[in-house]
């Protein structure tokens, strides 16, 4: 069983910067397909930013904006995210999966979760 363990949110003035780091218990990052993931109160969990070997992909209202990396040596995957708004508070979750057969955007594709870690951007 894989434990995955984020880290690095808090709460941040619009504009700032912050980055998240996602631990794994085992060296899986340099395999599997890697996703974050937000939910806000009162809304659906949805995609942010997934890396699936050399490829990146990102929602629309991040783009530009964020950076998802990953340092296998390490275990770690990290999300950058640069110039917040406040639409970006909500707890972020790192997904982890060695297939993502429904794709790297959909949440049901992750079988390893984080327990999530709060953003929150005011202005």
């Amino acid at each position: 069983q894989v434990q995955l363990v984020e880290s690095g949110g808090g709460a941040v003035q619009t504009g700032d910067s912050l980055v998240l780091s996602c631990e794994a218990s085992a060296p899986i990052f340099n395999t599997y397909v890697v996703g974050w993931f937000r939910q806000a109160p009162g809304k659906d969990r949805e995609f942010v930013a997934g890396i699936r070997w050399t490829d990146t992909y990102y929602s629309g209202s991040v783009k530009g904006r964020f950076t998802i990396s990953r340092d296998t040596a390490k275990s770690t995957a990290e999300l950058l995210m640069n110039n917040l708004k406040s639409g970006d508070t909500a707890v972020y979750y790192c997904a982890a999966d060695p297939d993502v057969n429904n794709g790297v955007g959909l949440d049901k594709s992750y079988r390893y979760w984080g327990q999530g870690t709060q953003v929150t951007v005011s202005s």
